[in-house]
């Protein structure tokens, strides 16, 4: 069952916008470039808060305010990994999995319109069900089935791989 907000309550807020747009509704959830981010980190199998934050590059007051919206939308919610002391990670709920053809679609639009041709994709994926290559958007190339999160392998580019590296290594060396 997806648990859906109350048709008289907006996101994150008593005061939300007053409009009946769809659209203007989800831009309250995830209408910020720091949520999307913390979202793709999820996707790609990020689950602590270090990690998210690496990546993301926010600020730890940013990305707890962003955890903290997402988990109070329904979007994300907080799994106890650690007792002492008290540590979480963050999963994904089936609010936030059904946002996945929202991020294969703005995956396509960010590698059709966003990067130069010949900087190539930054995550390749298979599409398990048929073994292919599903392209970009939202449906199979290749089999025409409308794609999963759970039936998709995603490998990163080596470029991507290294980019994160990169970032991984310069948040080591400002913790020290």
């Amino acid at each position: 069952m997806i648990k859906k907000m109350s048709q008289n309550a907006s996101p994150s807020s008593s005061a939300g916008p007053n409009t009946l747009c769809p659209i203007a509704l989800a831009q309250e959830v995830v209408g910020d470039r720091w949520t999307v981010l913390v979202l793709r980190e999820l996707f790609l199998g990020n689950h602590r808060f270090e990690d998210i934050q690496t990546q993301t590059q926010a600020t730890p007051q940013m990305m707890a305010s962003r955890l903290k919206k997402l988990e109070s939308d329904g979007m994300i919610e907080r799994r106890p990994y650690n007792q002492r002391p008290l540590r979480y990670e963050y999963h994904l709920t089936e609010m936030g999995i059904a946002f996945y053809p929202v991020f294969l679609a703005l995956r396509a639009w960010g590698e059709t319109w966003c990067k130069p041709r010949k900087q190539g994709v930054a995550i390749h994926y298979t599409h398990i069900p048929c073994g292919k290559n599903p392209g970009l958007g939202t449906v199979c190339q290749e089999c025409g089935v409308v794609l999963r999160r759970e039936e998709l392998s995603a490998t990163l580019s080596k470029s991507f791989v290294a980019e994160r590296q990169k970032r991984k290594e310069a948040f080591k060396g400002n913790q020290v």
